[in-house]
């Protein structure tokens, strides 16, 4: 089975804080460790921060194929030349991360191919992963805490890295613990959050 080894990147610049941002109400930009992002000023980072789980997973991808990265932030500005992402005109609502001129982002830009996937079964996804592709699966934010039911399908990115047998192995950017983020679920149960759709990078 084709193997790659890369550092587990979250979409917050503090992995520790994730639980208390998810579940314990600290604000989502009270991180000290914002700069290390590449963003430019806390505001920016208070922006985006939770719009950066594709960004995170592309970096991580990145890592693994080349051993280095842009910054998070430098990844989210080209994705946003390509029209990744859609802002209103008065700085409020972010609609993204959209897929195809995402896609056509890691093409131009970086040394990776991707392939939207907007139908993907798990044996589809399966036949990646055997492939050596890594998959931007769409699933929901809850499945980091998969011992209680799926609220929904999609609305999050994480990055499938492989399967042993059956079971999904896979990197979660807005993981609150160490196990959530570096994850493993059998392939039912991945199933119960994922969104049937996703991105796959070779």
């Amino acid at each position: 089975m084709f193997e790659y080894s890369f550092p587990t990147i979250t979409q917050y610049a503090s992995p520790d804080l994730i639980n208390a941002i998810a579940y314990e109400g600290r604000p989502h930009h009270a991180d000290p460790r914002w700069a290390e992002t590449g963003a430019l000023s806390l505001d920016a980072y208070r922006r985006w921060c939770r719009h950066m789980c594709g960004i995170a997973c592309l970096r991580m991808a990145l890592l693994a194929h080349t051993g280095d990265a842009p910054t998070m932030f430098e990844l989210l500005d080209g994705a946003r030349e390509y029209g990744a992402y859609i802002e209103d005109t008065e700085g409020g609502d972010i609609r993204g991360l959209i897929y195809a001129p995402f896609a056509r982002y890691v093409d131009d830009v970086h040394s990776l191919t991707a392939t939207v996937c907007p139908a993907l079964t798990i044996a589809e996804l399966f036949a990646l992963l055997d492939s050596g592709q890594l998959v931007m699966a769409s699933v929901h934010k809850e499945i980091r805490r998969p011992e209680s039911p799926a609220p929904g399908k999609g609305g999050h990115l994480v990055l499938v890295t492989g399967r042993d047998g059956d079971t999904v192995r896979f990197r979660n950017p807005s993981g609150h613990t160490p196990r959530a983020r570096t994850a493993a679920l059998p392939a039912t149960q991945f199933a119960q959050f994922f969104d049937n759709r996703g991105i796959a990078l070779i």
